[in-house]
């Protein structure tokens, strides 16, 4: 048992005596009376995980004998209930004057101003608690944050130096080798790492400070015919089915159009080396579909290094957008990622 529960316990303990001692001593003593006043004391022990039995138990008895744990009980309703109502309290007051005959005492007052000011309490208290919560979780915000930035920083200085070390081997390839297809290689290769070193520093960007990079120059129909033109390149058989989408989706849409086929191809040459794959790209009323099929390979796959969370985020990055995503195998032995996006999303 923690720490808090202890607490909490040993405080309702107290508050049950502290109830039926003083309903007892401010009620006439007959056994009628302390037996109500026992019951209603044991019955704040549910204050916290079921207030409303403990308040309509109350109000049941209060009919009989006015209960003076009542007086407590409204600030448990409100404090600890699921909806702050004041029907309840409401309730609770009425029975309790009906059992104190209220018509026939010179002070019918003061009790119900007490259980109001209970109420008061109650609510004071659950504000509290719930700006407690929120200060918690904007300071676990924060260390993520943070944590965030810090392994941004490490991130950059460790790939980026292997990436310029590949960038420097392969321009001096390009200019020692005579061999004409061997130069084309190393300059491809060049020119990958370059790009791959700008993408990192937008990455870098996006997790230092939450701000999306700024959106490609180029039309959504070039950025996707420029990653199947890059696979084609390399041997791997790309068919790409596009219309009706350039120019329209929104920057923070096309990013995540782009990243789905980058991921999806990626993945392919990996997993898949070789298979003949589909990409698709479409604008239907609805929204826009993208899909990259691929067929069972016969080759290897490729000793490659797989983080494993490749699909992962992509599922996450498409729904932050508000669309769907759906990604695997197929029935033939192949793979399947899909998603539906909205045309337009605020950046």
């Amino acid at each position: 048992m923690g720490r808090r529960r202890v607490l909490d316990t040993t405080v309702d303990v107290v508050l049950v005596l502290v109830a039926a001692v003083m309903g007892t001593i401010l009620e006439h003593p007959d056994r009628l009376s302390v037996g109500v006043q026992i019951a209603g004391a044991a019955a704040l022990l549910l204050r916290r995980r079921h207030p409303y039995v403990m308040a309509v138990a109350l109000a049941a008895l209060n009919v009989f004998v006015p209960v003076w744990a009542t007086v407590l009980t409204p600030y448990a309703v409100l404090a600890f209930g699921r909806r702050r109502t004041w029907a309840v309290v409401g309730l609770l007051v009425v029975t309790f004057l009906i059992g104190a005959r209220a018509w026939q005492i010179a002070d019918p007052f003061t009790a119900p101003v007490v259980i109001v000011c209970s109420a008061l309490l109650g609510l004071y208290a659950r504000a509290r608690a719930r700006l407690a919560d929120e200060a918690t979780l904007r300071a676990t915000e924060q260390a993520r944050a943070d944590e965030r930035v810090r392994l941004a920083g490490e991130m950059h200085d460790v790939v980026t130096h292997r990436i310029n070390l590949m960038v420097l081997q392969a321009g001096a390839l390009r200019t020692t080798t005579a061999d004409e297809p061997t130069r084309r290689a190393a300059d491809e290769l060049r020119e990958a790492g370059v790009q791959a070193l700008a993408e990192l520093r937008d990455l870098v960007g996006v997790l230092r400070d939450g701000k999306e990079p700024a959106p490609p120059g180029a039309d959504l129909g070039g950025d996707v015919a420029a990653l199947v033109d890059e696979s084609r390149a390399v041997g791997l058989p790309v068919q790409l089915t596009a219309g009706g989408t350039e120019g329209r989706p929104s920057p923070a849409v096309q990013r995540t159009i782009v990243r789905i086929v980058q991921e999806a191809l990626t993945n392919v040459h990996k997993h898949a080396p070789g298979a003949s794959t589909a990409v698709t790209v479409g604008c239907q009323r609805e929204g826009i579909d993208v899909e990259v099929v691929n067929q069972p390979s016969a080759d290897r796959p490729r000793d490659l290094p797989a983080g494993g969370n490749g699909l992962l985020g992509l599922r996450y990055r498409v729904e932050m957008v508000g669309g769907s995503f759906d990604a695997g195998p197929t029935a033939d032995g192949g793979f399947r990622v899909s998603a539906r996006l909205p045309d337009y999303v605020p950046s």
